[in-house]
């Protein structure tokens, strides 16, 4: 059925899937290092923003269970 809707051949489709090439996986790799290190930067990046603006998400959220706790 799922190949008279999206016109693949079920079989085909779980051997192609079942089988990972060297190839296949070093881009799996590749992409996972690219977009590990774009977050990263950008991670970096937003946390020295919130710093130029005084944000310090540490301290609010150390506050924030205290006041939930009730702790002096």
């Amino acid at each position: 059925m799922l190949d008279r809707l999206l016109g693949v051949d079920e079989q085909s489709l779980a051997y192609d899937l079942s089988r990972a090439h060297s190839a296949d996986v070093f881009f799996l790799k590749l992409r996972a290092w690219i977009w590990g290190t774009i977050i990263g930067i950008g991670c970096f990046l937003f946390g020295n923003i919130l710093g130029h603006f005084n944000v310090d998400l540490l301290s609010m959220t150390i506050n924030s269970i205290k006041d939930i706790f009730g702790w002096a």
